[in-house]
């Protein structure tokens, strides 16, 4: 794994920003590196990049693409996300999301009327969802939405879990998915994401952790033909194309 400890501002102007991240999330300020994954601070926010590959570069936009894509055509509360987590009529859990990632499923929930806590523990990770948070809450029709519904919480997540005093209605785990044989098979985003992040080799003791905090139910997602996390089984299963939806209600 590499690690990414580093911010590098694309222009002089934007170093004042790139310190104030850096400084939030535990990171440093450089005006170049040799390291293969570095964070760099462009005039339109905060991108992943590998500079040993050409791939396009890893940043969070809740706004466009793909996510406005799912807002509008992924089957609104009747998804599979949706009927996993426990969405009815007039019910909308409150929701912590304890491996956010890029924060897309907790997005999405978010749009489906969900209040949702975000955690990542990786400062780089964090760093990109911070700034994808920033950019969203000035965007005219979703800015509301992503202030009144998605929070950011820079931890880890077991550590939080432990300590929370009001219990959510649900957790939702999505770890690193386990590997696969060809590689060629994985997105290169998805390479390029367990690089800076790892394997989520505690997913099992945090989902057990996670089964003693959630009120109603705790969601782990996985690959389709994965095994589960653990040997506990899941009280129910919802699939779709290629992913599975173990709950487990408590």
């Amino acid at each position: 794994m590499s690690p990414v400890n580093t911010i590098i501002p694309a222009t002089p102007e934007l170093y004042p920003q790139a310190l104030r991240l850096a400084t939030q999330f535990q990171l440093a300020v450089v005006q170049n590196s040799s390291d293969d994954l570095v964070l760099c601070l462009t005039e339109t926010g905060l991108v992943l990049l590998n500079q040993r590959d050409t791939q396009k570069p890893i940043f969070v936009d809740f706004v466009h693409g793909q996510l406005k894509y799912r807002r509008l055509h992924g089957g609104g509360r009747r998804q599979t996300l949706g009927r996993a987590i426990g969405l009815k009529p007039g019910i909308n859990p409150t929701v912590i999301d304890a491996t956010a990632g890029l924060g897309k499923d907790a997005f999405i929930l978010a749009w489906l009327g969900c209040q949702v806590q975000m955690i990542e523990r990786c400062p780089g990770i964090a760093a990109l969802l911070y700034d994808g948070l920033q950019r969203a809450q000035h965007d005219q029709e979703m800015g509301d939405l992503i202030k009144q519904r998605l929070q950011l919480i820079h931890h880890d997540a077991q550590q939080f879990l432990s300590q929370l005093i009001e219990k959510p209605d649900v957790i939702y785990l999505d770890p690193m998915y386990p590997h696969r044989q060809k590689s060629a098979l994985v997105k290169k985003e998805m390479r390029l994401f367990r690089e800076m992040v790892g394997n989520d080799d505690d997913a099992p003791s945090l989902l057990q952790l996670a089964l003693t905090r959630a009120k109603k139910r705790v969601v782990v997602k996985r690959p389709k033909s994965a095994p589960t996390l653990t040997s506990q089984i899941p009280t129910l299963q919802i699939n779709s194309e290629n992913t599975r939806f173990d709950v487990y209600l408590v």
